[in-house]
């Protein structure tokens, strides 16, 4: 993501003076204005910091989770786990048939 320069901040926002004149626009209604955008700007920086609050958080986790798969070994491999499955059968047809099967 693009990230641009914030140009203003809430305080030089509050604090900006404009030159008057004749035909000038109505300062009240400008202030108002500004006053909202100043809002705007504080929300706005609010819901930033909680992002990057968020998101470093969400960094943290997936290399912790990242870390422990890593770590894990394979308790067995597939030859033994078949060898494993094959010899619980066996028994499992020598308490069933008895030892006729095998005579």
């Amino acid at each position: 993501m693009n990230q641009q320069n914030i140009r203003f901040t809430a305080k030089e926002i509050l604090e900006k003076d404009f030159k008057t004149s004749m035909r000038g626009y109505n300062p009240d209604e400008v202030d108002k204005f500004l006053d909202a955008i100043i809002q705007d700007y504080e929300l706005f920086q609010r819901k930033v910091e909680q992002l990057e609050q968020e998101n470093n958080q969400l960094k943290r986790e997936v290399k912790k989770l990242s870390d422990r798969s890593q770590r894990q070994v394979p308790t067995q491999t597939v030859g033994s786990t078949n060898y494993d499955i094959l010899q619980r059968l066996s028994n499992l047809e020598k308490k069933v048939f008895g030892s006729k099967l095998y005579e």
